[in-house]
């Protein structure tokens, strides 16, 4: 117990000192929301990484879907390392970073305003992305309750609190850099945490062959084809459309969610493209892929597991169960692993939540004229009110009957990255996209999303909703897919931006000079 605190405590004091460290990089609005545009490769790769992957990845997502799909939901993981992150860094990284930086853009709500000249967007963005953060936000505690009953017996509300507060602390202080930095710190833990974490689990069960063959003698006939010898075992698993909807919604999401974008707002330069894709793709196959292969094979545990009344399993009891029998000091850095990706996640979703709430919201539409030192004010208020909100939803979640909070949160990530994903990429490339496009996909997004919600809890029963699109993974998928073929469709049956599209999308006309080392000459010497 106290090796296990005092490592708590080192990580604690470690996360404020970096705040302190950071704060002189906080004094404007451009330093605070994003370090001054000079984040290095590095910084900015973890920094990505570490907000994709949070405690509801490694607790709920790898137990959940490694339950359901064996050692298949490695798929996932993957997924996540080359849609999620090397194809996001490269189609989307660079010409991000160009056109925010060429329109002054902070946020994902000013770009789309400065984009379609049109400051509806921008409130009808932030209005989102202040709906659906949150529940998002409040689902970063979960999980945390059974680890640290399990490492410490500590009452769930003051893991969430104090987790809340200490998170709070260093973003204020410090801002963006000092999610960075903290990020870049919480990321080795979790590299490092993950592979001893898999290497005692595999051990405890013979190593990769034995639980490998153990894997697949194990049969369920309550999952789809689950009576098939070796099914949990197999290279695409039990039921590999559904499997499918997960990459989709887990990998190609992210191109749509804001906290993910703005990383790339905050690119120093053409070495952080091309180092960030490389970091952050190994990052994911690490920290990914293991949680979900870690997952995959849950099922040698399924006796420990926590069940129902009804016999289901309770998701969020899988992985602890793994890890109870582990030695102390692993139990110790699967604690820290999962708390650094929480509140990696956290930082960076209030962050986002604070700066959209204010610079796209509050300033310009409630108070025509705000100085810097009062955007500061407010979005430091604003962390606050934030972290407070999700803190109270998790607690009153956990400590009582409500169940359409937990659900809520299940159908964030398809209502956001439904609604953001398709008018982003597209206007990033494509100069015919238009201000009704952007509309129609927000509204699409949102609304199904909400229904699937509703239709859940039997408040508004749809027909659509009785097969696959019953499930929030499967309608989040569906959402973002048709929100790609919505957005073209739209654009050319709409009026075409009022904007100068032709001079803007100039810039990547720009001619730069580049060392030899990367890119010959056009009249290099071929002989």
């Amino acid at each position: 117990m106290v090796l296990k605190v005092s490592l708590l405590l080192v990580f604690f004091a470690v996360m404020i000192g970096v705040g302190i460290y950071s704060r002189k990089t906080a004094t404007d609005v451009n330093g605070f929301v994003l370090g001054g545009r000079s984040v290095g490769p590095w910084l900015t790769a973890f920094a990505y990484g570490t907000s994709y992957f949070s405690a509801v990845i490694f607790v709920g997502y790898a137990g959940q879907f490694g339950w359901k799909f064996g050692i298949a939901s490695t798929w996932i993981g993957l997924g996540n390392a080359v849609i999620g992150s090397l194809m996001a860094w490269v189609i989307l990284g660079r010409r991000t970073r160009v056109l925010t930086h060429r329109l002054s853009s902070s946020t994902m709500p000013d770009y789309f305003a400065k984009r379609f000249s049109s400051n509806g967007l921008k409130i009808a963005a932030s209005f989102i992305i202040f709906i659906f953060l949150i529940p998002y936000t409040a689902s970063l505690y979960n999980g945390l309750s059974r680890l640290f009953n399990m490492a410490f017996t500590i009452d769930y509300s003051t893991c969430v609190i104090v987790m809340a507060v200490l998170t709070g602390v260093y973003v204020i202080i410090g801002g963006y850099m000092a999610t960075a930095i903290n990020d870049f710190i919480q990321g080795i833990i979790m590299l490092g945490g993950i592979i001893a974490v898999i290497a005692a689990v595999l051990a405890s069960h013979g190593g990769f062959m034995n639980s490998l063959i153990e894997l697949g003698t194990y049969s369920d006939s309550a999952t789809v084809n689950g009576e098939v010898p070796g099914i949990f075992a197999s290279f695409f698993g039990p039921d590999p459309f559904s499997l499918l909807c997960v990459v989709i919604l887990t990998s190609l999401g992210t191109w749509g969610l804001p906290q993910m974008v703005q990383k790339f707002y905050a690119i120093k330069s053409e070495k952080a493209i091309k180092t960030g894709a490389i970091v952050s793709t190994f990052f994911a196959v690490i920290v990914a892929g293991g949680c979900y292969f870690l997952g995959g094979f849950a099922r040698l545990v399924a006796d420990a597991v926590e069940k129902k009344p009804d016999g289901s399993v309770i998701f969020d009891s899988v992985i602890p169960s793994m890890v109870q029998g582990l030695p102390q000091i692993l139990i110790a850095i699967v604690v820290i692993l999962v708390l650094s990706a929480s509140m990696s996640t956290l930082s960076s979703l209030v962050l986002s939540s604070s700066s959209t709430l204010t610079l796209d919201f509050i300033k310009g539409t409630v108070v025509k004229e705000l100085s810097e030192k009062k955007q500061l004010i407010i979005m430091r208020l604003l962390i606050v009110v934030f972290i407070a909100i999700s803190a109270v939803i998790a607690i009153v979640q956990y400590k009582s009957s409500v169940t359409f909070i937990a659900q809520l949160m299940g159908i964030s990530w398809g209502a956001l990255a439904g609604s953001f994903l398709a008018p982003f990429l597209y206007s990033l490339y494509w100069k015919k996209t238009t201000k009704a496009s952007c509309y129609v996909s927000f509204i699409f997004g949102t609304v199904f999303m909400t229904l699937n919600l509703l239709n859940t809890l039997k408040i508004v029963p749809l027909s659509i909703f009785d097969g696959q699109l019953a499930s929030p993974i499967n309608c989040g998928a569906f959402t973002m897919i048709a929100g790609l073929i919505i957005v073209p469709v739209v654009s050319i049956f709409t009026r075409k931006p009022d904007t100068d599209v032709d001079g803007l999308f100039e810039v990547f006309e720009e001619k730069v000079t580049v060392k030899r080392s990367t890119a010959l000459s056009a009249n290099e010497d071929e002989n």
